[in-house]
């Protein structure tokens, strides 16, 4: 077996340099998560500061450049954490937000995150044929970035083409933050006895990520989509009273929601049966390696994971401080008395959810990719499952539920912990694989990210606490952050105990996740393809203007390599698709950060403005036309330059 060489990887100043973009990206996603419910992967921007930075210093390595990536990209992912925690806040329980045990929450749901990561490797990186859009696309950004460029067309090609999405992505970004341009465009129509919605994200890096997931993904998306807003919503909303945007707004919010993660729910069980085997070789494969290490065999670095004595001990050594945070939490409260029951309930929920929603986060990762996988969905399910088992095992003759409600969302940020740590760790260890990194250094950078991430996350959300507020908590203004999640999970975990969650609308989307099911084996049976039914499951549970635009994208990318078949080098022409929409990404999510540091110094969004808010009809328009001009151009610039290169 190869042994590989050894490179400079995980070096003191990729630690130090990874833990300095923590605060940035942590800030920056934290913000959009409490604005929009939306967080994007900090990855590939990771990547992008890390080799301009350590390229000046020299000596720097790709998979060095990968290990400020990884730290930087799990310490993003932590913020994702927001979707839950100000649920605390909203039902009552926080006046504020207390440090430590906010930062416990997060550093031990993220730590088993990491470790639920490392033999799910084996079985969804490495024995799997998920394309991980954004792992490919980090990879993409390492490859040509530290390349010499010099003498050699493809690399020139290669990073000009990058420069020219990013630009593109960036530009896009600038028009809709001063309003010229609309940032999406959503319609609301009548469809029958109710109301039907179409609408697009204006964001070129949605576009792009369609791109690189592929065409039976996107086409699973918009049958998810078609089912959702114009089968659903206009059944739901039939005869309906009010205003038909905010009809639309409601009943897409607490139904079609909910038929969408009963849906997910029955697509997630069937994957994670699918994947079990390949998870159980996983598994043994650790074993073996641990084996002949001991024996004297020498491991390629690129094999090396974590031992797995390593995993099952750090592992069991976090249920120390989740058990005192659990025993903490419920002191003073109607559980203080059962404690033996509570401790029996968080471990096992802990530990039996916590590896389902990795294994389903970390599948819907290299489905669709990080920025665009719903965890959410993922987290409303884990809300749904512990608020029944806790109304069970403590509900009757409990007349004040808001102590059991609080109990629900603490278990929950533990498991949402998980879910969205594998979420993020899989794509960083695909571009780990195709770079060559070293698993086992890859996988101590991520827990450093994710401790990273937690310190720094608890005084950025007391912060935007302090400064707007949270929509729905007491005394919340008129400039609150809506913080999206975190008031579903709330309101699911109030409905459940309190009796009034439509159980129905659930039932039904797991009964149209069967169907899909049977469809998918039928079609991959006779060899017609496929319908992921994660996919159909997103489609209708995400929003329009994120599933369409990522539609849009999936078709894009088709005729691209349909063209690149038929050109005289067709590898590079794919390449040079996968590079234009990697750069795309880029200049999304690297606007996304100036744009987050700009709205800290001015204190609102709407500052940003050059125009008045007459001019949004006229935005909207601008906007269409200037995402179809920039896509024309960068994709006839790369067309021109894949055949002169």
């Amino acid at each position: 077996m190869s042994v590989g060489t050894a490179q400079r990887e995980l070096t003191i100043r990729s630690v130090v340099l990874g833990a300095l973009l923590t605060f940035v990206f942590t800030a920056a996603n934290v913000y959009f998560g409490l604005k929009v419910g939306l967080t994007f992967s900090t990855a590939i921007p990771a990547a992008v500061v890390s080799m301009a930075l350590l390229r000046t210093l020299g000596g720097s390595t790709i998979v060095e450049n990968n290990i400020v990536q990884t730290i930087g990209s799990a310490a993003g992912a932590v913020a994702t954490m927001v979707f839950v925690l100000p649920g605390f806040v909203m039902v009552g329980w926080w006046s504020e937000i207390p440090y430590w045990e906010t930062m416990l929450v997060c550093a031990t749901g993220g730590i088993l995150g990491v470790m639920l990561s490392v033999p799910m490797r084996r079985a969804l990186v490495v024995d799997s044929d998920l394309p991980y859009p954004e792992g490919v696309a980090g990879a993409e950004i390492l490859r040509v970035g530290m390349a010499d460029a010099e003498g050699a067309s493809e690399n020139k090609a290669g990073l000009a083409t990058i420069i020219v999405g990013a630009l593109a992505g960036a530009g896009m970004g600038l028009l809709t933050t001063l309003r010229i341009a609309a940032g999406e465009v959503t319609k609301v129509f009548k469809l029958g006895a109710g109301y039907g919605t179409m609408g697009s994200s204006l964001s070129l890096g949605l576009v792009a990520i369609g791109h690189l997931i592929g065409l039976a993904t996107g086409f699973a998306m918009f049958t998810g989509l078609v089912t959702g807003k114009l089968v659903l919503l206009p059944w739901l909303s039939a005869g309906l009273p009010g205003v038909p945007e905010e009809v639309v707004g409601t009943v897409l919010s607490q139904q079609v929601r909910m038929v969408g993660a009963g849906a997910m729910a029955v697509a997630a069980v069937w994957s994670l049966m699918r994947i079990s085997g390949a998870m159980m070789r996983g598994l043994a494969g650790i074993a073996a390696t641990s084996r002949a290490r001991r024996g004297g065999e020498v491991i390629a670095l690129t094999e090396r994971d974590l031992p797995g004595g390593w995993v099952l001990g750090i592992s069991a050594a976090m249920f120390g401080p989740i058990l005192y945070l659990v025993w903490e939490f419920v002191q003073g409260g109607p559980l203080a008395g059962s404690i033996g029951a509570v401790f029996l309930l968080s471990v096992l929920f802990i530990v039996l959810i916590g590896i389902f929603t990795a294994v389903v986060t970390g599948y819907m990762a290299g489905l669709v990719g990080t920025s665009n996988s719903p965890v959410s969905g993922v987290g409303i399910l884990s809300v749904l499952i512990v608020s029944v088992l806790i109304t069970a095992m403590f509900g009757a003759g409990q007349v004040d539920k808001a102590p059991l409600i609080a109990f629900a969302l603490f278990l929950v940020a533990f498991v949402f912990g998980i879910a969205i740590v594998a979420n993020d760790n899989l794509q960083d260890l695909k571009t780990g694989q195709l770079v060559g990194s070293t698993p086992w250094k890859q996988q101590v950078a991520l827990i450093i990210g994710v401790v990273a991430g937690s310190l720094v996350l608890p005084p950025v959300l007391q912060l935007l606490f302090t400064s707007f507020g949270f929509a729905g908590a007491p005394g919340a203004g008129p400039n609150a952050l809506a913080a999206p999640q975190a008031s579903l999970f709330a309101a699911i975990a109030q409905g459940v105990l309190g009796g009034t969650l439509r159980w129905d609308l659930v039932g039904l989307g797991a009964g149209i996740g069967v169907v899909v099911v049977v469809i998918d084996e039928a079609l991959r049976a006779t060899g017609r393809g496929k319908l992921p039914p994660l996919a159909v499951g997103m489609g209708i549970y995400l929003p329009v203007t994120l599933v369409l635009p990522t539609v849009i994208g999936t078709v894009i990318g088709h005729f691209w390599n349909k063209w690149a078949a038929r050109t005289a080098r067709p590898e590079f022409t794919v390449r040079l698709g996968v590079l234009l929409a990697t750069g795309l990404v880029v200049g999304d999510s690297l606007f996304g950060l100036a744009f987050a540091g700009a709205v800290a110094a001015v204190g609102d969004p709407a500052k940003l403005s050059i125009v008045s808010d007459g001019f949004a009809p006229t935005a909207e328009w601008i906007g269409i036309a200037a995402v179809a001009a920039l896509l024309y151009g960068t994709y006839s610039w790369t067309k021109r330059k894949a055949i002169t290169a």
